[in-house]
């Protein structure tokens, strides 16, 4: 949004804090507003608004899930400085996992397996529960994970299992891929 008006990402917040553009806070701190809201912004301000913004093709959005602060921290830095043109929603645990991705229906989700109160699997499986539907891939990122439960996450349609310990040039490449298949698709 910074970019599109030409300010800082403080501005920004900003306006979204003294209610001149409408957004809300996710549990992380991090401020988002709909496209649609941004588009009436842009509109009532003469600005210009971007083709790919008016057209609904904005940047696809990924939610990155992990309850280690530092880690998640150090995963939106790398993925911000990779240029993947994505929007970040983060989350700390399996229920605000939950509802980001149920808010802003993402095509990736960066889920770490090992969640305070669920793991990547129970998470996964509510969110195919009947009436729901899950229009993202999942992207699992584990310390570790047993061959029976990688078995079972592949049952759920997980394709990519990321280690951390592969590092992340790992994750940003898997995402990459991911990306690429939602845009082929």
């Amino acid at each position: 949004m910074a970019r599109i008006c030409n300010v800082s990402p403080a501005t920004v917040a900003n306006w979204i804090d003294q209610g001149h553009l409408k957004g809300h806070k996710t549990p992380t701190g991090r401020r988002r507003v709909l496209g649609a809201d941004l588009i009436a912004f842009l509109g009532a301000h003469e600005m210009p608004v971007p083709p790919e913004l008016a057209q609904g093709r904005g940047p696809d959005t990924v939610v990155v899930v992990d309850d280690n602060a530092s880690f998640l921290r150090a995963l939106v830095r790398t993925i911000e400085n990779a240029d993947l043109e994505v929007e970040l929603v983060e989350a700390s645990n399996g229920m605000d996992a939950l509802l980001e991705i149920g808010r802003t229906h993402p095509a990736v989700v960066l889920l770490d397996y090992a969640l305070p109160d669920m793991n990547g699997y129970e998470v996964i499986k509510r969110l195919l529960e009947p009436g729901r539907s899950l229009d993202a891939e999942v992207l699992v990122i584990t310390g570790g994970v047993k061959p029976e439960e990688e078995e079972r996450l592949r049952e759920l349609g997980v394709r990519t299992i990321i280690s951390k310990g592969n590092g992340m040039p790992a994750i940003i490449e898997a995402m990459r891929q991911a990306l690429r298949r939602r845009k082929a698709a």
